[in-house]
């Protein structure tokens, strides 16, 4: 297949901007500029210092042009956004913050592990309903209304303080309407306590939503998740710098340079090597997005992106004033050795105080000359690491020591540099199937024992399917790479003949299962919501049960002496053609439960009868051919349990 980009290398879109250096800007060059995501970095130093000229006339320039105030930035409710450095996008039910054994939310564990090997976190974006949405017909509210114990969750976050994002995805308008996108997302704003919004597919706020959410919640944040334009900076008080290319000789976050509080996030999801946004976050004065689970795709970041980071925030949140307050000078002057080996730094002064954070473009650790002066060396390397970052401090005469400093280097004492730069796989592991001992429906579809090949149709989605990341350091996956229609090659041996119910189960069977055991789930939120008084609906005995959830089936089939059939035994017993759908058609759930340890998937077999339209983001609909899957993430305290989903059983045959 041919494509019209190379998803390996930066669209035009992405890449760095050149400034021009010979001569003050034109007004049609200075207007050009404003689409900038990053003003490049001049390769010969010579031309450097004309560079920060033009930078500066052309912010003199936007500003009057915009008429900037920045009043969004004095809001003293949205003051926290301007050191916000290190921010996390987490799935509500990644493992590390939820326990599915327990059945509850683990903060405390998640919030270790980030302190662990990240130096802790200024933020979380909660993430909660993509991918799942549009099995059926919730919205993107319900994903979160649904949640028991979530502002709980929520508080203890703000308690361990940390700033909450939830999201809101403005393609969803194919689900249940509840009511007007603008107030529901104020809504939930206020009902949770949460301090921003991230702007899901969006790169700026309308400014009916941005009033609206203000007046939910005085200093709310908003982020989006693209290039902001300038005349928004006004009111955004944060954005994704998702995707930006940077030079070869780093250059200049534009938003940054235009308004020093606007807090910009670096962010590649599909990227192992985080170095190039690290160094660019360093050098501009601003953080990144930590992202390991991508939509339940494990993106795991190496030892030494994840020491970087925890150096890098810990000298960002303790220097926070020069950062913000300081006179900054990009791509300052360094000894001519440094230069040639790829080295390059910020400048920041304020009140006799100096810092350079610098970073290291080469393959080699560089000990030569970089500054002249006494300075401090606040990681203590003696050497700037290759593909790493240093910080120097240079006291004036007969300026105070910062009070700050004493603090920052105990902390660092136990922040060494982590050359380790190789990826932390993972893999998923199968939940075995329990064995049978009980007699099949007479009915059932008999799978003999013995070898097979299956042929698995799906679509590419952020998910991915069994193992590995759908997308290794791509730069934004657009279509055909993004949402095509695949196949994968499944191979196998039945040890015995299994038999699949040729019917689903249905709400008369499971209410006898109820009568004869007393069955009740753990995590009883939504278990059977559409039943009434207990009961299914007149007229729906014979319908597939649906509102249940895995360990629901699992009970279920257990008690019938049997189990739920794994994806492939429901494929080839389907296959033969002798399965019935039931009225309305639904998806099944199958005995493919896996875990990585940060994410819990299933595969789902059949289709069903809902279809969400209006966005290719949701989870696709319609009846299925038995070749056919889709992974679902699996979420936690009721919320799989849904109007699509059901189950038949599968018993094992024994001679």
């Amino acid at each position: 297949m041919t494509y019209a980009f190379d998803p390996l290398v930066p669209r035009p879109i992405d890449r760095p901007t050149e400034v021009p250096v010979d001569g003050a800007l034109s007004a049609e060059q200075l207007v050009a500029l404003d689409e900038a995501k990053i003003f490049s970095g001049p390769a010969n130093p010579a031309d450097r210092p004309a560079w920060r000229e033009r930078l500066h006339q052309w912010r003199d320039d936007a500003r009057k042009r915009h008429a900037y105030t920045g009043a969004a930035y004095d809001r003293p409710g949205a003051a926290w956004a301007a050191r916000c450095h290190s921010v996390a996008q987490v799935w509500l039910w990644d493992e590390l913050l939820y326990s599915f054994e327990d059945g509850r939310f683990t903060p405390e564990r998640f919030l270790a592990d980030a302190r662990e090997r990240f130096g802790g976190l200024d933020a979380v974006v909660l993430w909660h309903a993509y991918p799942v949405i549009g099995i059926d017909d919730r919205n993107q509210w319900d994903f979160y209304r649904d949640v028991p114990g979530l502002a709980e969750l929520v508080a203890a976050l703000h308690e361990a303080g940390l700033h909450v994002f939830v999201d809101y995805n403005p393609w969803d308008v194919g689900t249940r309407r509840s009511g007007d996108d603008v107030a529901e997302l104020a809504s939930v704003v206020a009902e949770l306590g949460a301090d921003g919004v991230f702007l899901d597919t969006l790169k700026k706020a309308e400014p009916e939503l941005v009033d609206q959410l203000e007046r939910a919640r005085p200093g709310i944040v908003l982020e989006g998740e693209s290039k902001l334009p300038v005349e928004r900076i006004e009111d955004h008080a944060s954005s994704w710098a998702q995707f930006f290319a940077d030079s070869p000789v780093p250059g200049v976050l534009r938003a940054h340079w235009y308004e020093r509080r606007h807090m910009q996030h670096h962010v590649r999801r599909w990227h192992r090597d985080h170095t190039g946004e690290l160094q660019s976050a360093w050098l501009n004065g601003v953080g990144v997005m930590v992202w390991e689970v991508v939509f339940g795709v494990w993106v795991g970041w190496s030892r030494r992106d994840a020491a970087t980071v925890r150096r890098m925030v810990t000298v960002q949140r303790a220097a926070g004033d020069l950062l913000l307050d300081g006179t900054w000078t990009p791509l300052v002057e360094l000894a001519p050795e440094a230069e040639a080996a790829g080295v390059h730094a910020s400048r920041w002064e304020l009140d006799g105080w100096t810092l350079w954070t610098v970073v290291n473009r080469g393959e080699q650790d560089y000990s030569g000359p970089l500054v002249g002066g006494p300075v401090i060396d606040l990681f203590g390397d003696g050497v700037v690491p290759a593909r790493g970052i240093a910080a120097l401090l240079h006291i004036a005469p007969g300026a105070p020591e910062p009070a700050w400093l004493p603090g920052l280097r105990a902390a660092l004492q136990d922040m060494p540099h982590d050359p380790d730069a190789s990826f932390p796989h993972r893999l998923a592991t199968r939940e075995r199937p329990p064995a049978t001992a009980g007699e099949p429906d007479q009915d059932a579809v008999v799978v003999p024992a013995g070898p097979y090949v299956l042929t698995v149709r799906y679509r590419v989605r952020e998910t991915g399917m069994y193992q590995g990341a759908p997308y290794v350091d791509e730069w934004k996956p657009l279509p055909p790479r993004l949402h095509d229609a695949r196949t994968l090659q499944r191979d196998g041996e039945l040890t015995t003949p299994v038999a699949v119910g040729a019917g689903e189960v249905t709400n008369r069977q499971f209410a006898e299962f109820l009568t004869a055991t007393g069955y009740q789930p753990a995590e009883p939120n939504r278990f059977l919501a559409h039943w009434t008084a207990g009961r299914p609906a007149p007229g729906t005995e014979d319908s597939p049960v649906t509102f249940v959830d895995l360990d629901d089936a699992r009970a279920y089939c257990a008690w019938r002496g049997g189990r739920l059939p794994t994806e492939d035994e429901w494929q080839l017993a389907g296959e033969t053609g002798r399965l019935r759908r039931g009225e309305p058609a639904v998806w099944n759930w199958t005995e493919s439960e896996h875990s990585d340890g940060r994410t819990r998937f299933v595969m789902l077999k059949g289709g069903s009868d809902h279809q969400a339209e209006g966005a290719d983001w949701y989870l696709e609909g319609g009846r299925r051919e038995p070749g056919y899957s889709v992974k679902l993430l699996l979420p936690g305290l009721g919320l799989a349990r849904g109007a699509t989903v059901g189950f038949r059983c599968a018993w094992e045959m024994r001679a």
